[in-house]
């Protein structure tokens, strides 16, 4: 048994936490405030701590993790909140945050934070406040956001994976941004974009007379970035040759300019690619030994049809700057496609619809899209369920709704009608489970409420109120 303080401002969330952390074997510590939690930390031996975000005065969560992770012998912390963006998730990662959690946390979900948290080492804080180009709060982006927190203020080096168009290059720059290194020079290299024959140049500079047309010396990408970050763009399709100069630069840190000699340099790398590096490597056309020296930290970064819940802000923050918005129409055809080209295709979509349209909101026939596909798949936490469009129509309480609706009734009849099972399978209290079946209406499987109306999976708007009414 753990002593694990709960700091929250919400008295009914506070105690809905002390009574999960209780039916799982621990022994709750309730604070109100961060000061509250300051002084309890003092008086009490506390073996983890579950922290909200958001509270009122000067030591909101943020700043109340700051102390804690200042503390000599600090407990590791998980933060919770109702409002993540990509800046409180990495800011907190990077602070020393275990994790961080979106609510409502289901039971299994602070289960296994708090397993997690009892058995993990701490990790140190930090002292910087950067602003985050990353948008996004789907469980594939918020993976990505907590693995920059914790990596960036290391010299690991750093391998992004993904599509192309899904923003490969905005984390690299977080990457940077978030380090010790923001001060020093950010330096992309598309190793796809330039000639195989003046890579070499372009990646570690050369001397005047080093080759025909070298008027003058020139200080190549490894030195541009001395103290910051050097970024290699699409190094999948960087050529054999260049593969084992890289690997040398990696190992020994010393870079040589054509026609000149050699120097170390201070360089955090970092490098991304579409491609499929180990069919490259196990095809020949890859080395093994760089991919092994590339693939320190790697960083999966989900195609956009993968991150449904990113398209509608992702787009928002794409029509910021014309001061226009989406129609809710509009918004379902954006969930409503595939998107191929993933972000960037998003944001051309988003720009030329901007453009088009006079009026301040943008209707659904202004978003031009090549084709529509019949249904979407909203792929969160492993699961992946088909949505048909009509799901889409409407706003976002009412399609929000019908999926609980759904969800609800399914996890009944999967428990046979108990309640208390199904609410363990659906991860909420059992309170919470009852109020949602008598706001939905709904029939339990072999109780006396079985006259009543059940859920039709076929038609999912039946008998749903958004509201609550």
């Amino acid at each position: 048994m753990a002593t694990i303080l709960i700091v929250d401002d919400d008295s009914a969330l506070r105690e809905g936490l002390a009574e999960t952390v209780a039916d799982l074997g621990h022994t709750p510590l309730p604070a109100a405030s961060g000061a509250e939690a300051l002084a309890r930390l003092h008086e009490t031996p506390v073996a983890a701590v579950l922290l909200d975000l958001r509270m009122p005065g000067d030591l909101d969560g943020m700043a109340t993790l700051a102390r804690i992770c200042a503390l000599p012998d600090r407990p590791p912390v998980t933060v919770l909140t109702a409002y993540a963006s990509p800046a409180n998730t990495i800011e907190a990662m990077r602070l020393g945050a275990h994790d961080h959690l979106t609510k409502p946390v289901g039971r299994a979900d602070l289960a296994a934070v708090l397993d997690a948290m009892l058995s993990t080492a701490k990790p140190d804080p930090g002292d910087r406040d950067p602003e985050s180009g990353l948008i996004g709060s789907s469980v594939g982006m918020r993976r990505v956001q907590k693995t920059i927190g914790l990596v960036a203020d290391t010299d690991s080096t750093v391998l992004i994976q993904g599509e192309t168009g899904t923003g490969k290059e905005e984390v690299a720059r977080a990457l940077h941004a978030y380090s010790a290194r923001r001060a020093r020079p950010f330096v992309p290299v598309n190793c796809a974009a330039i000639p195989p024959d003046l890579l070499e140049s372009e990646l570690f500079g050369h001397v005047r007379g080093a080759f025909t047309g070298s008027v003058g010396d020139r200080a190549g990408a490894f030195h541009q970035a001395e103290g910051g970050t050097l970024f290699l763009d699409e190094i999948g399709d960087m050529p054999p040759p260049m593969q084992a100069k890289i690997l040398r630069v990696i190992q020994d840190r010393v870079v040589t300019p054509l026609g000149g000699r050699s120097a170390r340099v201070d360089v955090r790398l970092v490098a991304a690619t579409h491609r499929d590096l180990p069919a490259l490597v196990a095809g020949g056309l890859f080395r093994a030994d760089l991919y092994y020296r590339l693939n320190v930290v790697p960083i999966l970064l989900p195609p956009l049809r993968e991150r449904l819940a990113d398209i509608v802000p992702l787009a928002e923050h794409f029509l910021g700057p014309s001061g226009k918005r989406l129609s809710a129409g509009a918004a379902s055809r954006l969930l409503a496609y595939g998107w191929p080209g993933n972000v960037r295709e998003l944001r051309n979509v988003v720009e030329r619809a901007a453009v088009l349209v006079r009026c301040g909101v943008i209707a659904p026939d202004a978003i031009d899209l090549p084709t529509e596909r019949p249904a979407s798949r909203l792929d969160e936490g492993g699961v992946t369920i088909d949505l048909p469009v009509d799901w889409l129509a409407g706003d976002l309480p009412g399609a929000v709704a019908r999926l609980e609706r759904t969800m609800i009734a399914a996890a009944l009849r999967e428990a046979d009608g108990n309640r208390a099972r199904a609410a363990r399978r659906l991860g909420i209290q059992r309170q919470l489970l009852y109020a949602k079946i008598e706001r939905y209406g709904l029939a339990v499987p072999g109780t006396d409420l079985s006259a009543e109306a059940t859920v039709d999976v076929v038609n999912p708007d039946a008998s749903v109120d958004p509201e609550g009414g």
